[in-house]
């Protein structure tokens, strides 16, 4: 039996918790912080989970064998690192291949050496410099702060004056230090889509796809946000485009980090933009996406902690992912105010009736006041259903949605819709 630390607190970690909870392998399972949600599968821990040194601790007075890192933050900041060496396994990059996320540049300049497929792209440490490239090249441009901004440091500007703001934003601490060097990228056309890898340093196991709806409005309007709805699995990743991408993405980058002495494990969560010649990279990162996670764990079969285990033991040669044939789609439910400053303690009712009809409602934001459930944050639900087709799973989570009583509470009611319109096609 594996005693598990789970490290998180959002909508990623609850569908996590919830996967994890049904392994027969699972002895104890600890979540730190955690939230309500979480709470219904793990023993929470108040652990100040930025000290490395208490999780450690905490690991060997819990008796912990495999500890599984939610957020990028803590392992950009090295955790995993110090849990090796204690003798900990652990599901998670070092902090060294943790830059993939950790650092923008750092990822467009192995792109570079291994040849991997992306946008062009300047690195730049100062606001003239970065202004006079965005305007040699002309709109739309990417502007992109270098270090972790909680998914919210970019910005595609349409137009030169969006640019050179943004480029202003980073400089003057908009972003904090993650803004102190800038990528300035070119804007790729084509369909995005999210690709998951499970890596254990040598072998990447494909580990589905999904597409997710970054802007806060209908119709893919108004400003970026850490994501407003998935679903799973994405049309446009045919066989053919996955395995390309493992041959012109993947690969090289296992191998690039592996040359740089810093071999890549966990899970490597690529962005990619497809167009006629293929996929191209837009980002790393370096845990699962949040909401993609939702989407993938309700449609994932096999045993998900025999997965983060082999993948945290160097042993994915030897095991394989399965899927249901269903579509899941997840919306998240949003606080008034998000992504500019969300409204907080608001109450919310009515989640059991929404699980009533087959939809599962995973926690982001939420916290206990006495037995009151309350919203704590920007992101606060993910309703989440399966269904036969991407139309079907969207149906059944708008279902649910509408049965949620939350009047602090707001969600897009078009996630899905690209797939939904493939459908309707065919």
């Amino acid at each position: 039996m594996l005693n598990v630390l789970l490290i998180g607190s959002g909508g990623r970690e609850h569908a996590l918790a919830w996967k994890i909870a049904q392994s027969p392998m699972l002895g104890t399972l600890h979540a730190a912080p955690g939230n309500p949600g979480i709470a219904e599968h793990a023993t929470l821990s108040a652990l100040d989970v930025s000290d490395n040194e208490a999780v450690t601790r905490f690991c060997r007075n819990q008796a912990i064998d495999l500890v599984v890192v939610g957020p990028e933050a803590p392992l950009v900041a090295g955790l995993a690192d110090a849990l090796k060496a204690d003798g900990i396994a652990v599901f998670g990059p070092s902090a060294a291949a943790a830059q993939l996320e950790g650092s923008k540049g750092f990822t467009k300049d192995l792109c570079a050496r291994e040849n991997i497929p992306t946008g062009a792209y300047q690195r730049f440490n100062n606001a003239p410099k970065a202004k006079a490239y965005a305007r040699a090249q002309g709109a739309p441009i990417v502007i992109k702060a270098d270090g972790l901004a909680a998914g919210k440091g970019v910005t595609v500007a349409m137009t030169m004056e969006e640019a050179l703001a943004a480029i202003e934003d980073c400089f003057e601490g908009a972003f904090g230090a993650a803004g102190a060097e800038v990528v300035v990228e070119e804007f790729l056309h084509g369909e995005e889509a999210s690709f998951f890898c499970l890596c254990d340093g040598k072998t990447a196991l494909p580990f589905g796809t999904a597409q997710d709806h970054k802007r806060v409005g209908d119709g893919d309007t108004g400003p970026n946000t850490g994501g407003m709805g998935a679903y799973s699995p994405a049309p446009v990743m045919t066989p053919d485009l996955v395995e390309q991408t493992m041959r012109e993405i993947i690969e090289p980058t296992m191998r690039g980090m592996a040359a740089l002495g810093a071999p890549f494990t966990g899970v490597l969560y690529a962005g990619l933009m497809i167009d006629e010649s293929g996929p191209k990279l837009i980002e790393y990162n370096v845990r699962f996406g949040d909401p993609e996670c939702q989407v993938l764990m309700m449609r994932l079969k096999d045993d998900i902690l025999v997965l983060l285990k082999a993948a945290a033991e160097g042993e994915l040669a030897h095991v394989s992912a399965r899927w249901k044939d269903d579509a899941a789609l997840t919306v998240v439910m949003a606080a008034e105010g998000y992504p500019g400053t969300p409204k907080k303690g608001t109450p919310i009712a009515g989640l059991a009736a929404a699980e009533a009809s087959g939809a599962k409602v995973f926690h982001a934001g939420t916290k206990l006041e006495g037995d009151q459930l309350v919203a704590n944050g920007g992101r606060v639900l993910n309703v989440t259903a399966q269904g036969v087709s991407v139309t079907d799973a969207q149906a059944k989570a708008y279902q649910a949605v509408d049965t949620i009583d939350w009047p602090g509470g707001f969600c897009r009611r078009d996630i899905g819709w690209r797939a939904v319109e493939r459908e309707a096609e065919n």
